[in-house]
């Protein structure tokens, strides 16, 4: 028979705020005042492809205490076997921990998790510092900000830290981490973050989502030049596996090169970066355009290529996807 997950919180009752298990202990109340002061105690919510490697870093750290939460405990056995302790809601994990995580979609997906009854925000925390992995707008993260303070009288305070280095960086804990928020907050911050990658504090809260927004609009050209460059090479007859290796050797290479070429070259569209998210990322990109007073040449044109490309279908795909939908671009009926 598999053995049991370690479980903070028991479905289906009331959960009291400042109570989890104890790692290694399950069922031992525990709170943050109680915790050894050796540790600290961190929380991740969004376990998926990129936040599931990134807790498998944080829990190799032997000053933190790790709690997860999410879609049920049997799919994170590999998390709790490695030393996190598993909570059934986030209003349990905030009872214990003082720096969470967020790596969701988005802003919409973070207020699910603080609202409601067993939300973040339910077990009242009195000093809780939130981290928003997300790509997400600097506007609407600085607005967040606002609401948090106005409501919890600063109890609640949060970070802006968005990462680029896709799957790959996850895996390997080299993400970029670009970090926005008070200063003391940030390097707070940053001493949890810097198990993933590299941490840099840019400037106050939702500065990281501006510099995010920056390599997004580098990725998204990078990526459609490669896919049109592919096209181009393909259709003049060129060796493809040859140029992507000459390329590596010139001003060419780049990590969306080194990434995206392998994919390309084979036609694998499996997702690890939707093509869909480059178009919403690139929507941040255009509200800041719009709040700095820029006219950007580029980011227009940009813009109207993935929203087409999403239009045609291939919003799901990896957004190597820029090959095929220059290849289909004088096929595809578009009346």
């Amino acid at each position: 028979m598999p053995e049991t997950p370690e479980i903070a919180g028991t479905p289906g009752t009331a959960e009291t705020a400042g109570t989890a298990g104890t790692p290694g202990t399950p069922g031992t109340a525990e709170t943050p005042e109680t915790a050894s002061a050796s540790l600290t105690a961190v929380g991740v919510i969004g376990l998926g492809a990129m936040g599931r490697p990134m807790t498998h870093h944080l829990l190799r750290r032997p000053d933190l205490d790790v709690s997860i939460t999410g879609r049920g405990a049997d799919r994170y056995r590999d998390l709790v076997e490695a030393g996190a302790t598993w909570h059934d809601t986030p209003r349990s994990l905030a009872g214990l921990a003082r720096v969470v995580l967020l790596m969701l979609p988005d802003l919409p997906e973070v207020d699910e998790v603080l609202d409601g009854p067993d939300g973040l925000l339910a077990a009242e925390p009195s000093d809780l510092l939130l981290v928003v992995c997300s790509t997400s707008s600097p506007t609407g993260v600085r607005a967040l900000g606002e609401r948090l303070q106005s409501r919890t009288h600063g109890r609640v305070r949060l970070v802006d830290a968005p990462v680029s280095g896709g799957v790959e960086g996850a895996a390997d804990a080299t993400l970029s981490i670009m970090v926005g928020g008070a200063e003391a907050d940030a390097a707070a911050a940053v001493g949890v973050v810097e198990a993933c990658g590299r941490p840099v504090h840019l400037g106050p809260l939702g500065a990281g989502q501006v510099a995010k927004a920056c390599n997004q609009l580098i990725v998204a050209a990078s990526t459609l030049a490669l896919g049109e460059a592919m096209v181009l090479a393909d259709r003049s007859g060129l060796d493809l596996e040859q140029l992507v290796e000459l390329l590596k050797g010139g001003y060419a290479d780049s990590r969306v090169l080194r990434t995206r070429g392998g994919p390309m070259l084979r036609e694998d569209y499996r997702p690890a970066g939707k093509a869909r998210y480059v178009l919403k990322d690139l929507g941040f990109a255009a509200d800041v355009a719009t709040e700095t007073g820029t006219d950007p040449a580029l980011l227009p044109a940009l813009q109207a290529a993935y929203a087409d490309l999403v239009d045609q279908g291939l919003g799901d795909a990896d957004m190597a996807v820029t090959r095929r939908y220059v290849e289909e671009r004088g096929s595809v009926d578009r009346t």
